[in-house]
């Protein structure tokens, strides 16, 4: 076959599933420009809340988020604490049991944040009646008035399903700024941006908020890790609608290495093309039956990650005027649009002194990690295998 030819396809498979990507993206980055009032009046009713904080090996960190929380500024009576603590040291099992929660020490073989809710859900105490479950994960921080704007916000969407505004703990490294800048791009993208088109926000993992009963039947469902991406699945499908509000802050500790964040990122990728595959037979029937929000999910499952999808752009623009320089163009103009709806996607607030060391040189930053963890890690175990191999 003709080597222009071939080029040619390849070039045209990669670029059309990103600009499709690229434009998905900037229709949603462009609705997130909008201001839509997240006020919300005094409810009426204070609901009754249990608060599911799952733990994996995060002795530094569980001790302050428990703190938090127990430090509302909602009635103690009406909420309670749970901490799954799986694989954490006794000393800090020991600490935690000091505080007024409860605390349960499941010891998986396998672990995951499924069976933790699962078996929190399993071992809640029967006489116990809640209203709204809410997952908060082990490294999260939340305001004193958290329970309260939660409660307030649950009277006012009159849905079952409403998540709060997750944000950056520390930006004191480049990754941890580029996760920070990546989270609030998902933040007005997937969420701020679908509410303000009529669709329901996507699910962040934690700082979520669910009908109590609704969660209880479901999420014993739930078989992956990704399980948030899971229940909203099964949100959508049951045609519930999720609200997002912006108002609302929930903490996050962020990643401090390039490596982790894309293995973070990695990771994200898989669970989504993995729920995908479960519930991409739900596509026909969704657009026929004008489920517009679970259409739109599985579209969104669809597209290229956006690290995959810089990384494509980078090295076709690069490598292509090389090759054939009229080819790289569309590149060069995919790559400039890319970044511009990432930066109209990103609030002012990031928008600082160290703005060009992060945002505009992210995409070498992703392409490094990238290699990095791909390239070099299998490098060194082929070199470990090499010398293993000589000493036996």
């Amino acid at each position: 076959m003709d080597f222009w030819l071939i080029l040619y396809v390849i070039d045209w498979i990669l670029f059309i599933p990103v600009a499709g990507t690229v434009l998905y993206l900037g229709v949603f980055a462009i609705f997130s420009l909008f201001t839509r009032s997240t006020e919300t009046t005094v409810s009426k009713t204070q609901r009754r809340f249990c608060i599911l904080i799952p733990a994996y090996q995060q002795d530094k960190v569980i001790e302050h988020t428990v703190l938090s929380i127990l430090g509302q500024s909602y009635p103690q009576r009406l909420f309670d604490v749970t901490v799954i603590s799986d694989h954490q040291s006794e000393i800090t099992n020991m600490k935690l049991a000091q505080y007024p929660i409860t605390l349960l020490t499941p010891n998986f073989a396998e672990s995951s944040k499924a069976k933790s809710l699962q078996y929190a859900i399993l071992n809640l105490p029967e006489f116990k009646i809640y209203d709204v479950v809410i997952i908060i994960d082990a490294d999260n921080i939340v305001d004193q008035d958290f329970l309260t704007k939660i409660n307030d916000a649950y009277e006012a969407s009159a849905t079952r399903a409403i998540q709060a505004h997750k944000v950056s703990r520390n930006r004191d490294t480049a990754a941890a700024r580029m996760d920070a800048i990546f989270e609030e791009i998902n933040n007005s993208i997937f969420r701020k941006g679908h509410i303000n088109a009529g669709l329901s926000a996507s699910l962040a993992g934690s700082g979520t908020a669910f009908d109590f009963n609704w969660f209880k039947a479901n999420v014993m469902k739930a078989k992956t890790a990704g399980e948030d991406k899971e229940l909203e699945a099964l949100l959508l499908r049951q045609q519930i609608y999720i609200d997002y509000f912006d108002n609302i802050l929930i903490y996050a500790e962020k990643t401090r290495t390039t490596t982790k964040l894309n293995e973070q990122r990695g990771r994200w990728a898989t669970k989504q093309f993995h729920n995908l595959l479960r519930n991409i037979k739900f596509l026909p029937g969704a657009i026929f039956n004008k489920q517009y929000d679970l259409a739109d999910k599985l579209i969104q499952w669809m597209l290229v990650p956006r690290t995959t999808m810089v990384g494509i752009i980078m090295i076709m623009a690069v490598v292509l005027p090389f090759i054939y320089f009229s080819l790289a163009l569309k590149w060069w103009a995919i790559g400039a649009v890319c970044l511009l709806f990432f930066a109209l996607a990103t609030p002012d607030y990031l928008v600082d002194e160290m703005w060009d060391k992060t945002f505009l040189r992210s995409p070498l930053v992703s392409l490094w990690g990238f290699v990095n963890t791909r390239f070099f890690n299998n490098l060194r175990q082929t070199k470990f295998v090499k010398k293993s191999r000589k000493k036996a």
